[in-house]
């Protein structure tokens, strides 16, 4: 087992290297410039998703499939893979996970916008669409969408089913005393009443599930900086210094410092808003919308939503609550590093992310500590039922409806075991799917990028993004 531990870590560590990085941070800022930064019409984006374009064509409305691609990756990403990006590379992560998220924007429209323009209608009569379209129909290479759609199904037992039910069964046992095993029936009993009804039950669940809890998680973070708010400034600083600095994370050591800020932020944004990972685009492809930019600047908000705010807020959050932990006083920018690394190791020695987050909510007095579980809870679970409608998707592109029945009953009895597993091996393998998942879909971003800009300029730049799609 030790070895098995240590084989996953070492083909992590290989796939989230600098080729990885380079990809991802090269993708987002070459579509950010390509699509003259589709991220300038935000308050656009936003506006659309809470409108229903009742005369397109699609399944679900803009705001439905926004909804389920949030629920999606609002998730333990936010929570408990902030505090471990912050834990294993540094405060500096922070700003690396944000940088992911301002320039991943550009990387989610366009892989959305993709879905709708290659999605196509399935044998029972709904839209389907995402990279495996896009790489079949659109550079005509099947083999790689069949690896693509093999990579997603896989993937939707790591990123999508065992790390959100291991986060809840944990959380569950610590706070309340109550066994993983019964807490692992109640989820899966709870996620198959959702999923049997399909993308609509999804959609939904989703719709009404993913407003409010992440206003209330936000709300909880706003008042923890409250009680925080001498060290927000200080901690902005570190956060900003850090990324740029030759220190490391583990103790203070010199050396490498940077590589493990960027290392760690850039794989924890993309755990969080998934964009350059082509899961969103599953479920974009059903939108009902005039044309594909339209979807696509819906889905870009999704980004914006869950790691430039939300994913900010959080980090603000944890390094701010380090810092406050002793009565240290911070005179220079050089305290501020070592008061952090000091703290961080009084706190713990082992580096464990969930404590970080779990001390920063103790914070709020008497209730801290419930807001803190059922935003876990309900970000968990809705990750969990985002995933499910994405690997379905994935497993009807390989071989049709008939077997996603089959898939779906694997798929629940994999939550029911992640109840039971251990955390950091589950975190490892997310880690490796979701790269193996991205490198396809961020090759035919790139190759398709000219088709991406060209229906930009048509319905964006032009004004015409309540035409219909011609």
């Amino acid at each position: 087992m030790e070895f098995f531990r240590q084989s996953l870590s070492f083909l992590s560590d290989m796939l989230w290297g600098y080729p990885m990085i380079i990809l991802l941070i090269g993708t987002h800022l070459f579509l950010s410039f390509r699509l003259r930064f589709p991220q300038r019409r935000i308050l656009t984006a936003i506006k659309l998703s809470v409108t229903d374009d009742k005369e397109g064509n699609g399944d679900v409305s803009q705001l439905g499939a926004l909804s389920t691609a949030l629920a999606a990756t609002i998730g333990t990403g936010n929570i408990i893979g902030i505090g471990t990006a912050v834990a294993l590379g540094g405060p500096g992560a922070v700003l690396w996970c944000w940088l992911t998220g301002v320039f991943g924007m550009a990387t989610k429209y366009g892989e959305s916008l993709l879905a709708v323009k290659y999605r196509r209608m399935s044998e029972k009569g709904y839209m389907v669409g995402g990279p495996m379209y896009a790489l079949e129909y659109g550079l005509n290479a099947k083999w790689a969408g069949v690896l693509f759609a093999l990579f997603t199904a896989v993937a939707a037992f790591g990123i999508g089913s065992t790390v959100q039910a291991n986060a809840i069964s944990t959380l569950t046992t610590e706070e309340f005393g109550i066994s993983p095993w019964i807490t692992a029936c109640i989820i899966t009993l709870l996620v198959a009443l959702v999923v049997v009804g399909g993308i609509q039950s999804i959609a939904k669940v989703c719709t009404a599930l993913v407003p409010s809890m992440a206003m209330l998680y936000v709300l909880g973070c706003i008042v923890i900086l409250c009680f925080n708010y001498e060290y927000i400034l200080p901690s902005v600083e570190l956060i900003v210094s850090a990324a740029f600095t030759t220190q490391s994370a583990v103790g203070g050591v010199a050396g490498g410092g940077i590589m493990l800020a960027a290392r760690y932020g850039i794989a924890r944004g993309l755990f969080s808003n998934e964009s350059g990972l082509g899961s969103a685009p599953l479920v974009a492809a059903s939108a009902k919308t005039k044309n594909p930019v339209r979807q696509a600047l819906v889905s870009s908000s999704g980004t914006f939503w869950d790691t430039v705010v939300v994913c900010a807020v959080t980090g603000i959050v944890v390094v701010s609550s380090i810092l406050s932990y002793t009565d240290a006083q911070i005179l220079s920018a050089e305290d501020l590093d070592k008061v952090f690394y000091a703290n961080i190791q009084a706190i713990m020695p082992n580096m464990d992310g969930g404590t970080l987050t779990k001390i920063a909510f103790s914070k709020i007095p008497f209730i801290g500590s419930t807001i803190l579980v059922f935003g876990l809870y309900t970000f968990a679970f809705s990750t969990i039922l985002g995933w499910c409608i994405y690997a379905q998707r994935a497993v009807e592109y390989l071989g049709g409806y008939k077997i996603v029945k089959a898939y779906t009953y694997v798929f629940l009895a994999v939550v029911f075991i992640g109840a039971i597993m251990e955390l950091d091996m589950v975190w490892t393998l997310a880690d490796i799917f979701n790269a193996l998942m991205a490198i396809p879909n961020l090759f035919a971003l790139i190759l398709l990028s000219n088709v991406i800009a060209k229906e930009t300029d048509k319905y964006l730049w032009n004004n015409n993004l309540d035409k219909d799609w011609e």
